[in-house]
């Protein structure tokens, strides 16, 4: 069964902290109905910090293999008004039909890559990191606007 969230309107998608939540991240994240982390977290302060801005939904990384990580699913179902989220950390690991399973959304973080794409039916968001720098990639997180229809996705770059 998915977690449900109802008179949600915006949902902040974050993925790969690493244990750093910088504070541009804090400050895209305000005002925010939900928060989505997709993985690899790098330290239980990081959920503390996200759950004093929102709710927040967070899945376990191929990194969060510490003990305050352990009860954190690898993947999780989320049903925020009416449409069907399903998050993961790695988009290889995806071993489902989402579009048959009637899911809305898939986010999946890991390559630290942002990106928003849509498949047939289904979008498919990858926030890209918002935690230390990886190579060139960007530092960014990504605001989903579900009180449009169909909703709507944007990459936030944090850092220039």
């Amino acid at each position: 069964m998915p977690t449900k969230f109802n008179g949600v309107r915006r949902i902040g998608v974050i993925s790969d902290t690493h244990g750093l939540l910088r504070p541009e991240a804090v400050t895209a994240l305000a005002g925010v109905d939900l928060i989505i982390h997709a993985g690899d977290i790098g330290a239980a302060e990081v959920l503390e910090q996200l759950r004093s801005i929102a709710p927040l939904v967070a899945i376990r990384g191929n990194n969060d293999t510490e003990k305050w990580a352990r009860d954190i699913p690898e993947t999780e179902a989320v049903e925020v008004n009416d449409s069907l989220i399903y998050v993961l950390h790695n988009i290889r690991d995806l071993d489902i039909d989402v579009e048959a399973a009637g899911f809305h959304l898939v986010i999946a973080g890991h390559s630290h890559q942002p990106s928003i794409e849509r498949r047939g039916s289904v979008m498919f968001l990858n926030p890209g990191s918002a935690g230390p720098r990886r190579f060139t990639l960007p530092i960014a997180l990504a605001l989903l606007h579900m009180n449009t229809e169909p909703f709507g996705a944007e990459i936030v770059e944090l850092v220039r």
